[in-house]
């Protein structure tokens, strides 16, 4: 009997697998949250791609920056969201442990406040890295949306 409780105590503490979405799966639920009313989806797909490798658990700090950046879309911690280094401003009023879970949804409502405040994209860093160019029509392409 103490093992067993030992082995489900062990399987409640076990850290959570990361979710990587696919592309089309991913742009499937941006399309049925509107996020392609603020930039295209293609856009989006590739900034995701390019932050996270659609990976819902990424978590990384650029160099020359205080910063963090969390979860599939790379929000940044000084401006969006409060982690225990930074978190000034929180303007989407969430931990940045939020953005590192399988459920996307508190994502995507960030990254609407990001749009409707006007953030530009090029702070947003893969977007200016890799998604500012002229043919973004690709990223969604093959997807049955």
């Amino acid at each position: 009997m103490k093992a067993l409780v030992l082995t489900l105590l062990f399987l409640l503490m076990a850290p959570s697998e990361p979710k990587i979405f696919s592309r089309c799966e991913l742009a499937s639920i941006l399309k049925q949250h509107s996020l392609d009313t603020y930039i295209t989806l293609d856009m989006w797909i590739c900034i995701s791609y390019y932050a996270s490798k659609y990976n819902t658990q990424a978590v990384n700090k650029q160099k020359n920056y205080r910063s963090r950046y969390y979860g599939i879309f790379q929000i940044r911690s000084d401006w969006w969201c409060r982690d225990n280094h930074e978190g000034l401003d929180n303007l989407c009023g969430k931990p940045c442990s939020a953005f590192t879970d399988d459920d996307i949804t508190d994502d995507i409502a960030c990254a609407k406040i990001i749009m409707a405040n006007h953030a530009p994209l090029y702070k947003w860093w893969p977007w200016v890295e890799n998604c500012g160019g002229p043919n973004m029509s690709n990223w969604s392409s093959g997807c049955k949306l």
